[in-house]
């Protein structure tokens, strides 16, 4: 117990450490002023450059590798994947990590307790009924599971039974801090305040959860909406779907932006999507609720050339290549001519990313398995073989970039 405590220590003092390290630079301008200008970055880069591939966004560095030196096949990866392989040592991550991203959280004024017991407390549990869909199979084929801090969707296809099964261990081994995976309330209780302590990672010199996610999000909503304009043909949003939309808070954006859209929330989690419905239903009434759909981000079911705008947000580095490459086949095949592929993720270029400390990419990769196929995965390329052009990104905050694309007219 002693030592468990000491590395939750240890593992708290550096996350703060790091957080601090990653909004300090030599010439740091006063706070006000560098919140105005990470809002206006966006749009500079593509006023700037609107026919290039990659763009850095000034103020949002990126590092000088093409990814981390510690993902991948490097010699530190593999060194970091044989100390992980260790027994006794990933135990004790498992048991530090949890309550060190909670207290840390909670440092932020992010009430994670809180809100967890607000949900658990609530009659959330009678909106499963509605939206499970029975008929998805979680067969154990013996993958990872993804840390919870997360929750995202990941996913791989194979033959069960001659139906079409969904290999998710992070649904149905006890991994982590989760001992049933992802099918549990608790997780999805946890998942808005995990997703709000990103927002305060992401954006570390902003004063509130709220001030985070202007930027974060405006940042990528607004990537959005300029490229579907610029590349569309029309600035008409009529149908919206957001894959992977865990318990509904990117879903929520994509409503707000598109008030005249009607948006769709899919995700493998009926859980998180009970809490997903439960919150909406208790939220300002919209023209056009959101529907919520539990099924497959690789094969939705849903009809060919329905959406306007796909949105895949921070779903990929959970993700097997293989799974990576089925589900931007599938929106493509989901998006009418001239609609927009929205990819949202880690940015392997991010400077703060690759400047992690050795405590903090070992628990990240602790806590990721398919981390290094997705570094090792050309997104851009994905997104052209499967037929998309007018290929974009940029990092619209200093850990994450958003790429867009275009389905043909």
């Amino acid at each position: 117990m002693a030592l468990t405590t000491s590395l939750q220590n240890y593992l708290s003092s550096s996350l703060i450490s790091a957080s601090g390290n990653a909004a300090t630079t030599a010439n740091k301008p006063p706070r006000s002023s560098m919140i105005t200008s990470v809002r206006m970055r966006h749009w500079a880069v593509h006023a700037a450059a609107p026919d290039t591939t990659t763009a850095s966004v000034e103020g949002f560095e990126e590092g000088v590798l093409v990814r981390p030196n510690w993902s991948g096949e490097t010699p530190l990866s593999r060194l970091v994947a044989a100390l992980i392989s260790f027994k006794p040592l990933y135990s004790l991550l498992k048991l530090g990590a949890r309550q060190v991203f909670i207290s840390t959280a909670e440092k932020k004024n992010i009430p994670w307790r809180e809100m967890t017991k607000e949900i658990l407390e609530s009659e959330v549990y009678k909106e499963l009924e509605s939206i499970q869909n029975n008929s998805l199979v979680y067969p154990d084929c013996n993958f990872l599971s993804f840390f919870p801090m997360h929750f995202c969707l990941h996913s791989c296809l194979c033959k069960f039974n001659d139906r079409v099964a969904i290999h998710f261990t992070d649904y149905l081994n006890p991994f982590h801090a989760y001992d049933e995976g992802n099918l549990t309330w608790l997780a999805a209780a946890e998942a808005e305040p995990a997703t709000m302590s990103m927002a305060m990672r992401a954006i570390p010199d902003a004063s509130s959860v709220d001030e985070a996610n202007e930027i974060m999000r405006g940042n990528w909503i607004r990537a959005i909406e300029q490229h579907h304009i610029t590349y569309s043909g029309t600035s008409t949003v009529r149908d919206v779907l957001d894959i992977g939309c865990s318990v509904g808070v990117s879903t929520g954006y994509l409503a707000d932006k598109f008030p005249m859209a009607k948006v769709t929330g899919l995700d493998l989690s009926p859980y998180f999507l009970a809490v997903a419905q439960y919150k909406a239903k208790r939220g300002l009434p919209r023209k056009y609720p959101i529907r919520w759909i539990h099924a497959n981000g690789e094969d939705t079911g849903l009809p060919a050339k329905s959406f306007d705008i796909v949105s895949i947000s921070y779903v990929f580095h959970e993700c097997p290549t293989r799974a990576i490459v089925n589900i931007v086949n599938e929106a493509f095949r989901l998006l009418r001519p001239g609609g927009t592929l929205a990819l949202t993720d880690n940015s392997p270029k991010s400077k703060i990313l690759q400047e992690l400390s050795p405590v903090l990419f070992t628990l990240m990769k602790s806590t990721e398995p398919f981390l290094d196929e997705y570094y090792l995965t050309d997104v851009e390329e994905t997104m052209r073989k499967a037929g998309f052009v007018n290929i974009k990104s940029l990092l619209t905050d200093p850990r994450h970039m958003t790429t867009t694309a275009t389905v043909p007219q």
